[in-house]
């Protein structure tokens, strides 16, 4: 069985302005703090990486702690040294690769225990300092060191004291799974060539079950003596050029390393040593520690400068490009400079010329807010993501993507999402070959002999019974509702591939989510493979079984599974009794008792009643009081979420940031809008956060929201104007929005009810007006 992300790991500060950016800072850019998600449970990490990129290269402070998905959190008192590869917001840890630790004194070859960093290589530190594309410290070694990346190359700028001192490489560490009886590493080696590149690769059996990562790493000054050592960290003769075992490592010594800095540059490679040498070679032909960190920046900058937001108080605005940046790491570009990648088929494979690919498709979160973001702000990224996304699924042996990490199907959460931004890029026009992914996710629909993950489980008996059964599957109210989300998404893109036939199927199977939601008490609820219900029922609670591999949701309880539907919502309406009845249910989720079991996972966290905001299953259900004609309630608690969940300091994130999801939903939300359906390509109002923001959408096109008489006891909405003229509408198209214009909205202290209540002004769903 596949856990959810958290049992996978159970037991176990201002932009720096470079030339010719001073005058986007004065136009409204804010500065974004990398700190903020990297305390409390976001799982963030304040390194130095390009948006998108390969490389994040990032300090680790520990790996033992579900804390630490990203090897960092604020707070920990040492730093283990400096990794190439990490993950943003995951609730699993994996990835930390080639560690490299710049240190004084005696050689130490492990890193000792977060409450005693004298017992290994570990170092305190002070002086931090993290900007967009940078970062430094000051170790207590006396170490000044610096970061910064290109997108398949880290650099490393390191200052030394007088004296000898050691670079230590650490192809041993890594996220840390006490419960695998198996070697995390079951094969590494290292060498150095004639020129002195270091070279070396590693297969890691943490997370992505064998992925592979390769490297080639130059340093500026050539060290006196370079000491390899194996398993047991057994020393090498004297004069070794290679190692090879599980956990190997090497020292390069200096006699003296004071004087010019020691700038190290590495590149990485899923595929091979030669394309990480390819890469170091393509992004980093000179040893121009500052011309590299420029460039960075200015990317950034450039990334940055997509939203810029006046208004609001100083800690919102530092939030807010906070979020942009987080909401722009992933997914991370996975082909080399030459096109070559490892593909879901575990083969190598090379992108057409322009094209790329990527990993880290966090896709149960980020369908959500995170593409359809992109989508507005970064439309010819969506194209090269979308791309690859046909691509990947055509050589998946599981069809449509899930949670695919360094060419590794992993499988995490339910469902097979990777459907979603396809249908919705599709919807939205942008062109692909959208037929090529067709077959894939015809057999995944479909075909039930095909190879499961636990994410796709009961598929046979959703389609007999129309439900997943409980007694039968785990987590069956949730995939069932999932499942059926995902059909909506795949109708559309067999209508496109002139699939007619299998796109009327799906879309009459996408109503499954009707056979679990009981209209008798208005709750999802768990059903047995006779019919019959769960009782006695609690929507409190999370499944009928004691084991938490048994629980009947995913990551949320009755109360929350109420309101996964995402595409029909109006069905939903119909089911649970009518607008009326609707309402006060919605208004009974958002006002319970904030109780959860003793068993409850921490992902549920972030409650607003029982609305948990810190993960991902409804995070659209603040919007849906506008389904009903109630718009002004979802106004005021957009408002309360976005003030309330979101904080400028490490702790700043309620719940895991999960790939940028939580930061995505913050800056859509901010603007004023948020895609309940992204499928259905339109976006239902909220409550603007700031005064103004200037949006670029693509082809200098511009969108300007307004929010006149807006202040923090001004959250509802009085009136709505679009390109000048009246909106009656509590929704917008996505079409709408990237023509560019001004969307003006009128606050006001007391709530209007006439806005958007009249049923032509209630947003569409399942293709449909109310």
């Amino acid at each position: 069985m596949t856990p959810n992300r958290r049992q996978l790991l159970a037991g176990t500060a201002a932009l720096a302005l470079v030339p010719g950016r001073v005058a986007a800072a004065t136009r409204g850019v804010a500065r974004p703090d990398l700190f903020v998600g990297t305390g409390g449970d976001g799982h963030t990490y304040p390194g130095a990486t390009l948006p998108f990129g390969m490389v994040q290269l990032s300090p680790d402070t520990d790996v033992e702690r579900w804390a630490t998905c990203s090897g960092y959190h604020h707070g920990d008192g040492s730093i283990m040294g400096f990794s190439h590869t990490h993950l943003s917001g995951t609730g699993i840890g994996d990835m930390l690769d080639v560690l490299v630790v710049p240190t004084r004194g005696p050689v130490k070859l492990l890193p000792g225990p977060l409450a005693d960093p004298n017992a290994g290589y570990r170092q305190r530190y002070s002086d931090e300092v993290a900007e967009p594309g940078y970062y430094r410290v000051a170790l207590e070694s006396g170490v000044r060191a610096e970061l910064t990346a290109t997108e398949r190359t880290g650099w490393h700028r390191y200052r030394f004291p007088p004296g000898p001192a050691h670079i230590l490489i650490d192809l041993s560490h890594l996220i840390l799974d006490k419960s695998d009886a198996a070697p995390l590493i079951d094969e590494a080696h290292l060498a150095i060539g004639e020129d002195g590149t270091i070279t070396g690769a590693r297969r890691v059996h943490r997370w992505a079950k064998g992925r592979r990562i390769h490297f080639a790493l130059q340093l500026s000054r050539e060290p006196s003596r370079v000491v390899f050592y194996g398993d047991g960290d057994a020393e090498q003769p004297a004069g070794a050029k290679t190692v090879s075992g599980r956990r190997v490592k090497a020292v390069l010594h200096f006699d003296e390393a004071a004087g010019a800095p020691i700038v190290l540059r590495c590149g990485i490679s899923a595929v091979d040593v030669v394309g990480a040498a390819a890469n170091l070679r393509a992004e980093g032909g000179h040893w121009d520690f500052d011309r590299v960190r420029r460039a960075a920046q200015g990317r950034w900058a450039d990334a940055l400068d997509a939203i810029r937001v006046t208004g609001g108080t100083p800690d919102q605005r530092t939030i807010m490009a906070s979020a942009l940046y987080h909401a722009q790491l992933a997914p991370t570009l996975f082909s080399d400079t030459d096109g070559r990648y490892v593909g879901l088929d575990r083969a190598v494979s090379r992108v057409p010329a322009g094209g790329a690919a990527y990993s880290t498709y966090s896709l149960w979160d980020t369908y959500r807010a995170v593409h359809p973001l992109l989508t507005l702000i970064a439309p010819a990224r969506v194209k090269s993501l979308v791309d690859d996304m046909i691509r990947q699924t055509a050589q998946s042996p599981y069809g449509p993507l899930v949670w695919p990490l360094q060419g590794v199907e992993t499988g995490t959460m339910i469902g097979w999402h990777g459907v979603v931004p396809l249908a919705e890029a599709q919807a939205k026009g942008i062109a692909a070959d959208y037929a090529a992914a067709w077959p894939a996710i015809a057999r995944r629909s479909f075909d039930f002999a095909a190879p499961d993950k636990d994410n796709s489980l009961g598929r046979d008996l959703y389609d007999a019974k129309g439900y997943v059964p409980a007694d039968r599957v785990f987590e069956s109210v949730s995939r069932t509702q999932e499942y059926a989300y995902d059909d909506w998404a795949a109708s559309h893109l067999a209508r496109a591939a002139g699939a007619d036939a299998d796109a009327v199927r799906l879309r009459r199977r996408s109503g499954n989510w009707r056979n679990v939601v009981d209209p008798a008490i208005g709750h999802a609820r768990p059903r047995f493979a006779d019919g019959s219900w769960w009782t006695p029922y609690d929507p409190v609670q999370l499944g009928h079984m004691p084991k938490p591999w048994w629980r009947d949701y995913t990551e949320a309880n009755g109360w929350q599974a109420t309101f996964l539907n995402q595409h029909d919502i109006y069905g939903l309406i119909a089911h649970m009794g009518g607008d009326a009845a609707f309402e006060a249910k919605l208004d009974a989720f958002f006002s319970a008792p904030s109780t959860l079991p003793a068993n409850a996972p921490p992902d549920i966290a972030g409650l607003v009643g029982q609305y948990a905001h810190g993960n991902e299953p409804d995070q659209h259900a603040a919007y849906l009081y506008a389904y009903v004609g109630a718009p002004w309630k979802t106004q005021a608690l957009v408002r309360r979420l976005l003030t309330e969940m979101y904080h400028a300091r490490p702790d700043g994130i309620i719940g895991n940031d999960d790939c940028g999801q939580m930061s995505a939903w913050f800056v859509l939300s901010a603007l004023g809008f948020y895609p309940v359906d992204p499928v259905e390509a339109a976006y239902v109002f909220g409550a603007p956060l700031f005064d103004r923001a200037e949006v670029q959408v693509g082809n200098g096109r511009k969108l300007v929201v307004e929010a006149q008489g807006n202040g923090p006891d001004r959250p509802y909405v009085q009136s709505v104007r679009w390109r000048g003229r009246p909106w009656t509408r509590s929704w917008i198209s996505h079409a709408e929005l990237i023509r560019g214009g001004t969307l003006s909205f009128r606050m006001g202290a007391a709530p209007n009810p006439a806005f958007g209540r009249a049923r032509a002004d209630r947003p569409p769903s399942n293709g449909k007006p109310a």
